[in-house]
């Protein structure tokens, strides 16, 4: 599936959504005072994800109308039945990350496209610390203010590879599969950045036992298939899009690293 036309307007949706988010990340900030409503499924949001969402989505209706959007913050479209080809959004992924104005800026807006379960499309910006990913059938690429630059998963270092992990979800089968792998380096970070630091090659491997919805992971998956990398069961096979709910299993993803 061709998708290359699609790309501007989705960087610069996610630019403008970015912008959103940190105007009102900077007037927490300022207040000192980190606000959130919670859903019916006990998670956070925010004023941010709302904006974010406000901004993509009249954005996507206009450069592909005839495609489904299935998007975080719109609770009603999570009951549709998975059409061959659908944009999955997070305006805001790592909402947790973000309520801690920790200044680390482990969020970001996530958009991707499905096509027959499997991503084609990403798109992943992460505005506090202005780092913009992509990834289609071109590849793979950062934009920063030092430019643009395709990415290649690494080799191993000599040292040992380095897994990354989340920060607010990480869970004793994680730290058992780190333990059987003898895998002695993390790196703790949230949001979809894990995908694309595995892209970046600035680790090797990221496993996830615990929940995570696709749109969580949809657009990072992109980045790092489109770098070289794997996204795939941890009983080996390909891990698909389209599921009941859009609820996702369990995963590893990885770049040139392989599950011993």
């Amino acid at each position: 599936m061709q998708t290359e036309y699609l790309l501007s307007p989705l960087i610069d949706v996610a630019r403008e959504a970015g912008a959103a988010i940190m105007q009102v990340y900077e007037q927490m900030l300022a207040d000192k005072r980190f606000q959130a409503s919670l859903k019916d499924d006990g998670s956070p949001v925010t004023m941010a994800d709302q904006a974010a969402e406000d901004l993509i989505l009249p954005v996507l209706a206009r450069v592909a109308p005839e495609i489904t959007v299935i998007s975080e913050e719109n609770a009603s479209s999570h009951s549709i039945s998975a059409p061959p080809c659908f944009f999955l959004v997070d305006p805001l992924d790592g909402t947790k990350e973000f309520l801690k104005g920790d200044g680390k800026g482990s969020f970001t807006v996530n958009i991707a496209l499905i096509d027959n379960g499997v991503p084609v499309l990403g798109v992943v910006y992460a505005p506090a610390l202005d780092r913009l990913f992509y990834g289609n059938e071109n590849g793979a690429f950062e934009v920063s203010s030092a430019g643009t630059r395709r990415l290649q998963v690494r080799e191993i270092p000599p040292d040992g590879a380095v897994a990354v992990a989340s920060v607010s979800h990480r869970d004793q089968q994680t730290d058992e599969w780190l333990e059987q792998q003898r895998i002695e380096h993390t790196v703790a970070i949230g949001s979809s950045l894990k995908f694309c630091l595995l892209a970046a090659g600035e680790a090797d491997v990221y496993p996830r036992f615990g929940p995570t919805m696709e749109w969580d992971t949809g657009a990072g998956d992109v980045v790092l298939r489109a770098a070289g990398g794997y996204v795939d069961l941890p009983e080996g096979g390909p891990f698909l899009y389209g599921k009941d709910e859009y609820r996702n299993g369990a995963f590893i993803a990885g770049g040139r690293y392989r599950v011993k």
